[in-house]
């Protein structure tokens, strides 16, 4: 036989091949998601198909596997079952706007607004690691912690220490701590052994055990940033359990965690018991609401919202789009990385367009360049729609996650009415692990917390406002003055950060 018709053969089949692939992206890859998730899977078929479609069986599904998937419906049964008996939320009366957001939550995660009592919002990144490992001193009965990022360093090291009195007074102390995330950074392969050693009963979270045959999506990350002491005091936030410069020399995070106590702490605990079964097979008791009068200054009324690829409806990015939408008169946004989706772009510009004043805090750089460009991509028309940006200086990275909407309502936005003073808007905030990026809204197991009332609201903007005092806001004049390369280098990365 020639090679010529033996080449021929194979250019047939490679053609017949290659265009296979495209038509079965075509009828496939669109089903279950976003727009625009699935004109970047399709453009990288069509463009690369034998490397486009590897990629998209290896990471285009953001489903976990059956076990998980069967873990997370159980536990949402049993949340529910735990909760049957509590109302949506504490308050006598509500304005109708705020309780449909609060039965929004309830319906997608099962959790109800409940009392949280605020002890203090820690800002400071030694402190807040000193105000945990305080805590952790004064259990009695177990600690549980659950933390994205987790080294034990030098900074970390009082936190630790802590945990191992704890196990020498007899409190049972269970930790878990992201298998991916925790990996890059330095003493990694001797945390276990050293956790062990001070008698810590530890799992990672979303390992990958392939020699289990248990096959899942590599980029998925358990992203939650908890500690529960006693099911009655607990922290929430951003900070992960790691030196303030991670691996750089000359970068410097900037985060809080939130102390409370109260019936809230009872959710924090739900949300642990439920990884802690799925990683171990061990059953954690599920509590029952605390009996709270929320009578004391320090009362906030909370509801935790988690989220991740266990729950299809993304209760984190419905539960800001309708912060968001609620905003009457200011709206604030904190995230290190803000990549929003089509329908989270269009509420924070239609937003704008209702005459609200629109703040976004951001890293001047971000600490991740594929995300930092991605995120400068959305800026232009965010500053073509009146947005406000400030830029965090280098060389912090401001890695604190909240939004705020009308924050200032209650103390100079009032109006008369024929029953007296009310509020134009009722203040509401949201603060936890969750950036508002498509990582977060899809791949990333969260932890959110919606503030309903309370001084926690207050202070938020009070930190705010503190973080502008220090930063510099991009206008865009100064913004129309980036280079063709700059250009270019942001829309690959936004196309990039489409692929989910």
């Amino acid at each position: 036989m020639s090679p010529f018709l033996d080449l021929s053969a194979w250019q047939m089949a490679f053609f017949v091949l290659d265009y296979a692939i495209k038509i079965f992206a075509i009828g496939f890859v669109p089903e279950g998601r976003r727009p625009s998730s699935s004109t970047a899977w399709l453009l990288a078929i069509l463009l690369l198909p034998f490397i486009g479609l590897p990629l998209f069986l290896l990471m285009g599904s953001p489903q976990i596997n059956r076990r998980r998937h069967r873990i997370q419906q159980e536990a949402n049964d049993a949340i529910d079952d735990a909760h049957k008996d509590v109302t949506d939320h504490p308050f006598e009366e509500l304005e109708a706007e705020v309780e449909s957001i609060i039965k929004l939550n309830r319906h997608l995660t099962g959790f109800p607004a409940v009392i949280g009592h605020n002890l203090g919002i820690h800002a400071d990144y030694r402190k807040s690691i000193q105000a945990m490992a305080d805590a952790i001193d004064q259990a009695q009965r177990y600690v549980y912690v659950e933390i994205y990022i987790t080294s034990w360093d030098e900074t970390t090291d009082p936190f630790f220490q802590a945990l191992a009195r704890a196990r020498q007074r007899g409190v049972e102390v269970k930790f878990l701590f992201d298998q991916i995330g925790s990996l890059k950074y330095k003493g990694y392969r001797t945390l276990g052994k050293r956790l062990s050693e001070i008698d810590v009963d530890w799992r990672l979270m979303l390992p990958l055990q392939i020699h289990k045959a248990r096959f899942r999506r590599p980029d998925l990350r358990n992203h939650r940033k908890l500690v529960v002491i006693d099911g009655e005091r607990g922290f929430i936030g951003s900070l992960n359990l790691i030196k303030r410069e991670y691996k750089t020399t000359d970068r410097y995070w900037i985060d809080y965690m939130v102390e409370l106590t109260g019936p809230i702490v009872v959710s924090l605990q739900a949300v642990f018991a439920v990884d802690w079964y799925t990683e171990s097979g061990e059953y954690i008791e599920m509590l029952t609401e605390l009996e709270d009068t929320g009578e004391t200054p320090d009362t906030n009324y909370v509801q935790l919202i988690p989220s991740g690829p266990g729950y299809s409806t993304v209760p984190n990015l419905r539960m800001f789009i309708s912060l968001i939408h609620h905003a009457k008169s200011r709206l604030i946004i904190c995230s290190p990385y803000f990549v929003p989706d089509e329908s989270l772009l269009d509420a924070v510009t239609t937003a704008c367009y209702r005459g609200v004043r629109v703040e976004l805090y951001v890293s001047q750089r971000a600490d991740q360049f594929m995300v930092d460009h991605a995120q400068s991509s959305y800026y232009q028309s965010l500053l073509e729609a009146g947005i406000h940006i400030y830029q965090f200086p280098k060389p912090f990275v401001l890695h604190s996650k909240f939004v705020l909407a009308d924050p200032d309502a209650g103390r100079a936005d009032p109006e008369e009415t024929d029953e007296g003073i009310r509020l134009k808007s009722h203040p509401l905030a949201a603060f936890g692990s969750s950036n508002l990026d498509m990582r977060s809204f899809g791949l990333n197991y969260e932890s959110t917390m919606l503030v309903a009332q309370g001084d926690l609201i207050t202070e938020f903007n009070e930190l705010a406002a503190n973080y502008r005092a220090v930063s510099h806001e991009l206008t865009l004049e100064e913004w129309n003055k980036r280079g063709f390369f700059r250009r270019y280098i942001d829309n690959v990365m936004r196309l990039t950060s489409a692929l989910q």
